[in-house]
């Protein structure tokens, strides 16, 4: 007989999965300062980080994957310190020298972005909107590319 999800009893430290209990988890989350240091890009990607006090480099993979240059992999490096400075600010909204560092590299994203989809195609699927026709599956993609050109 099965045993019914919607009858499990857990514990106080416990959370409910399907058809059994299971320990739960407390994350320590540390409280970034005011105006932290920060890697260069490039570096933040490589780490998992973009703040050497929170480094907990786990991103040996995305390496092996992506090599540690050309026009993709400086839009993911971009694209990863935007994200770790917007989730930064989210807890930091006064910190002007981050808002400043997170405004110049939106900048430098939406331009290289631009750059890399005339060269290349399109990036991000909603890119194909204002391209007039829908290319997104279109061959090769840009980790085929031999020599950084189709």
């Amino acid at each position: 007989m099965q045993q019914n999800p919607t009858n499990t009893t857990c514990g106080v430290m416990e959370g409910k999965l399907p058809g059994k209990c299971a320990q739960m988890v407390f994350p320590y989350i540390p409280m970034q300062d005011m105006n932290p240091e920060v890697y260069p890009q490039g570096e933040a990607l490589e780490r998992g980080t973009l703040f050497p006090g929170l480094d907990l480099p786990f991103h040996v993979e995305m390496q092996k994957r992506a090599g540690k240059s050309g026009p993709a992999v400086e839009l993911m490096a971009l694209n990863f310190a935007i994200v770790e400075l917007g989730l930064y600010l989210d807890t930091h909204k006064d910190d002007k020298e981050a808002f400043a560092l997170y405004t110049n590299y939106v900048k430098l994203y939406q331009e290289g972005k631009e750059k890399y989809e005339k060269l290349y195609g399109p990036i991000e699927q909603m890119s194909t909107a204002r391209l007039g026709s829908y290319s997104w599956l279109n061959d090769p993609w840009p980790w085929e590319y031999e020599g950084g050109t189709k």
